[in-house]
């Protein structure tokens, strides 16, 4: 079955909690983690973030902006979700000693940023994270973007699912991105010009 991507401010939001699900670290987080302080981190709760995702939906929707991410479907069921968005978006990336790698401003606006996959059990190994990270780069191009960066993973033995929120770097390397560091063994810096 082929898979189709859309901007998450063009899904129903009940179609994005069914991605998210109701256990395991994506319910847990919403794609909060890289946007708000740790002290924010440790206040808040679930319901919070999941409140703190759909108002970026909402405020994207009224604004007609890109939004912060991208949902997957396998037919009418959603399977999927990547979170990219300019890169200012993210205070706890900008702040990483990831971040060092890049020799892009911190504050560039056409500089893309990929955070975070989740795919949904049962749905995995099928390249939906492969079809969400193009669907994500063609989204970036369309809105501005000059640059898409992200810290994938190195899939090692004993790499779970869960390790691999921020991608699989094997798809990112697919998709043309160039490694400008490896600051781990399992860890990668990547870039692609979109120029």
């Amino acid at each position: 079955m082929s898979v189709r991507v859309v901007p998450v401010v063009d899904a129903p939001w009940d179609d994005v909690r069914t991605v998210f699900g109701t256990r395991g670290d994506p319910a847990r987080c919403w794609c909060q983690y890289f946007k708000v302080t740790a002290a924010t981190w440790k206040a808040q709760d679930i319901a919070g973030f999941e409140r703190g995702l759909c108002d970026q939906v909402d405020a994207a929707r009224t604004s007609h902006g890109a939004g912060p991410g991208l949902l997957a479907y396998e037919g009418d069921d959603p399977v999927g979700w990547v979170a990219i968005e300019p890169r200012p978006a993210y205070p706890r990336i900008l702040s990483s000693r990831m971040a060092e790698h890049s020799a892009e401003p911190a504050d560039a606006e056409d500089v893309w940023f990929v955070s975070c996959f989740v795919v949904r059990v049962g749905h995995r190994r099928k390249g939906i994270a492969g079809a969400l990270l193009a669907g994500a780069v063609e989204h970036a191009r369309a809105n501005g973007a000059r640059v898409v960066e992200a810290f994938p993973v190195q899939a090692l033995p004993g790499t779970s699912s869960a390790d691999l929120y921020h991608g699989p770097l094997s798809a990112f390397e697919a998709a043309g991105f160039e490694v400008v560091a490896r600051p781990a063994e399992a860890r990668a810096v990547v870039r692609l010009a979109l120029g």
